[in-house]
């Protein structure tokens, strides 16, 4: 568990501290998630059942009075005490002990998927928080950038090279990046209760982020033949050993019972008599057999059985093509989204040179303040798009180590 912990870790290019942030969330999250803590309490249920069945069938005792005392060659009987204790057939105990055992391994594996999941939901929400912080870098940059150029403007109205309407436009501008960044604050909020949520702590705690993520200069290395091995199918597998351990539990208990008893009869002595066994009591050992004889239950169980393991191995499948749908498609997700980082670092390098022929412009007087929002509008989404490729790299990438980590 702690592996996959790293691997994901290893994904964040940023130092050790924050790094060891998301490391103490994820740890954090193990230990005080309420759904871990239901599915381990679930796992100790099932394996105390062991303990259950690990016992033979009560000891049956039975007390009897003679209220009209039948006479014998002996005396009267008086009363009778009897013990009786029927035993399963050799194995029995074993076979229901394996078979709990077995529910208990398919249970335990619910206890893997759980918390991959959660690593995984808590880094995803991570990532979700580190880009809306991100956004919101990026718009007060080109808050103040603005402000920058509307000092530009206010020069030019009065020298007469520019309008009031330029500057009004360059102020709405702003206006509307103030708002932009005030709805990221309030949605931030709302991610940042998510992730308190999953760890389950007090949901104004407050969440610290990396400054930034870096695109990595290289995909790391994807083993697909470790999609098999996952413990959704490998749950698969278990559930499938626990019919093998209920048939071979059907098999012993379709088997005789066999029982041990005791009869004890009080007899009371013949006043009219004198003889060597006069009011001798009676004790008789008994043996009995419970044969099943009608076992069309246990034939039907066996039938159960095999058509369970028959939907056990077809859900199997099922999930086995569903999570290799996710994998490709985490995969290719993942190689677009590279592609369009480039595209948009490229696209920005190209708008800030857009930019710096605009200032020059300024210095021979011919600035035009419309061109200056164009510049500053695509400027603005290509770096909000840059963010929205970082930060879905690593989603998909925490994607893609839950299936094959």
């Amino acid at each position: 568990m702690k592996r996959i912990i790293y691997t994901l870790i290893g994904l964040l290019a940023f130092s050790v501290s924050n790094a060891q942030e998301l490391e103490t969330l994820i740890d954090i999250a193990l230990n005080n998630n309420p759904e871990i803590q239901k599915f381990e309490l679930q796992y100790k249920r099932v394996s105390e059942k062991i303990n259950e069945v690990n016992t033979i069938p009560n000891t049956e005792f039975g007390v009897g009075y003679f209220v009209s005392e039948p006479e014998t060659r002996t005396g009267a009987q008086r009363f009778k005490v009897s013990a009786k204790q029927m035993l399963p057939w050799f194995g029995t105990i074993t076979s229901r002990e394996n078979y709990v055992s077995s529910l208990a391994d398919a249970k335990y594996e619910d206890i893997v998927i759980a918390k991959r999941k959660l690593m995984a939901s808590v880094s995803q929400s991570y990532y979700n928080l580190y880009a809306n912080k991100a956004k919101q870098e990026v718009l007060t940059e080109n808050i103040k950038l603005l402000e920058t150029y509307e000092t530009l403007a206010l020069t030019s109205v009065e020298v007469g090279k520019a309008s009031a309407v330029d500057v009004l436009r360059l102020q709405m501008r702003q206006n509307e990046m103030q708002q932009l960044k005030d709805v990221l604050s309030q949605q931030f909020l709302a991610k940042q209760t998510n992730l308190n949520n999953l760890l389950n702590r007090k949901n104004d705690t407050a969440v610290t982020v990396v400054d930034s993520l870096m695109m990595p200069s290289e995909d790391f290395e994807i083993n697909s033949e470790n999609l098999a091995l996952h413990p959704e199918l490998l749950k698969f597998d278990k559930l499938y050993q626990s019919v093998e351990q209920s048939e071979l539990l059907n098999q012993k208990e379709s088997s005789p019972m066999i029982g041990f008893g005791l009869d004890y009869i009080n007899v009371s002595e013949r006043p009219d008599m004198n003889f060597s066994d006069n009011g001798k009591d009676i004790v008789m050992p008994m043996v009995s057999v419970s044969i099943p004889i009608f076992n069309k239950k246990y034939k039907s169980q066996t039938k159960q059985n095999e058509l369970e393991q028959q939907e056990i191995t077809a859900q199997k499948q099922e999930r086995l093509n569903t999570l290799e749908t996710l994998l490709s498609k985490a995969i290719n997700e993942r190689i677009s989204t590279r592609i369009s980082y480039e595209t948009q670092t490229k696209n920005l390098k190209q708008a800030k040179d857009a930019e710096d022929i605009l200032i020059k412009s300024y210095e021979t007087g011919t600035i035009d303040f419309n061109d200056v929002l164009d510049i500053q509008e695509l400027q603005l989404k290509f770096q909000m798009n840059q963010i929205e490729s970082v930060k879905t790299y690593y989603v998909q990438s925490v994607i893609i180590n839950y299936l094959i980590q």
